[in-house]
């Protein structure tokens, strides 16, 4: 298919699923269709998922301080500070091998 015709695709299910949730049961032209109140449905669907979603959420927060944690007190327990490491790591980066300079 043409990109062109895909955009045309795109466009019109994005304006049939706007109706669908546009549509009120005082003008039921979907809702005496299908039978369906979509927007109460994508609100119950929603409300379903903010509380799994905040779940996920914090065990990604959890498991990367916990992580950076870690990380710390392995530097620190190399025998220097987290700070000398990444000083070293910069004058490092200034200072790399590589060819003589031409004069």
């Amino acid at each position: 298919m043409h990109a062109a015709v895909k955009i045309l695709l795109g466009l019109i299910i994005i304006v049939i699923g706007f109706g669908l949730f546009i549509d009120s049961p005082s003008l039921g032209v979907w809702n005496s269709i299908t039978g369906i109140n979509w927007w109460n449905n994508f609100i119950i669907v929603v409300t379903g998922v903010i509380p799994a979603l905040l779940i996920l959420v914090g065990i990604f927060i959890v498991w990367l301080e916990a992580d950076e944690l870690s990380a710390e007190k392995e530097m620190e327990s190399a025998g220097e500070p987290a700070e000398a490491n990444e000083v070293k790591a910069a004058v490092a980066q200034k200072k790399r091998p590589g060819r003589p300079k031409k004069r």
